[in-house]
């Protein structure tokens, strides 16, 4: 299986920091956040990622390189000055990943969610990790059945961790352009495409410079 990391926001919620670093190269616990997921992406077996680019992009590709020090191979994809949200990104990078299914992981969360876990190939469309709602993002996003499927309509929702696992054909009825992830989501629910897991340890979106602190803490108490 593939992996790409979703690394082209501008991070604005970050500012001044993400004016001169990229977001994915902010640093926690002594390395930066896309780091921690090449490492776990390394751990699950993974060995071929794709990451797309914009905003100071060549800072990522500068400090990651081929992904050798990784035990890997990556590729990338530069969206120019541009960013092309969530589904756009993955459309546009789909000739490198392939005609399997592939797995996703935004390029601005920490988890210590085991990426191993994830289904190699998935029976619908798509397959989300869904996780507590956190106190910036209380209503959610989706719930899981009793039969694992994921739904967007309920009162009692899950948060979409930006972890998932993919079908090439979620993207079929797209075009090139800027566009988010979640319409084509919720279109796939409609029809049981899509299957969940809920994952209850450590996930946090790094949003803002207070959370990146928060997650600071974190790490810092998990090392002593």
């Amino acid at each position: 299986m593939k992996a790409m990391i979703l690394a082209a926001g501008r991070g604005e919620r970050m500012r001044p920091l993400t004016d001169t670093t990229p977001k994915p190269l902010l640093k926690v616990g002594g390395h930066s956040l896309i780091e921690y997921h090449l490492q776990r992406l390394s751990e699950a077996g993974i060995s071929e990622v794709v990451i797309n680019l914009s905003w100071l992009g060549e800072q990522i590709e500068k400090t990651l390189g081929t992904g050798k020090a990784y035990g890997m191979s990556i590729e990338y994809i530069n969206e120019g000055k541009q960013a092309l949200e969530t589904g756009g990104g993955i459309f546009n990078a789909l000739s490198l990943l392939g005609a399997e299914d592939f797995m996703v992981i935004n390029g601005d969360v920490w988890t210590d969610f085991p990426l191993q876990q994830l289904p190699v190939f998935i029976s619908g469309l798509a397959h989300l990790v869904l996780v507590d709602n956190p106190e910036h993002h209380p209503q959610g996003d989706f719930a899981i059945t009793t039969t694992g499927h994921a739904i967007s309509e309920s009162t009692s929702k899950l948060t979409f961790s930006g972890i998932g696992v993919y079908s090439p054909k979620l993207f079929s009825s797209c075009n090139a352009g800027v566009f988010p992830l979640a319409p084509l989501l919720r279109g796939a629910m409609a029809s049981q495409q899509v299957t969940a897991e809920y994952y209850a340890g450590h996930w946090s979106d790094v949003g803002t410079v207070e959370r990146m602190h928060q997650l600071e803490n974190y790490l810092q108490l998990q090392q002593r």
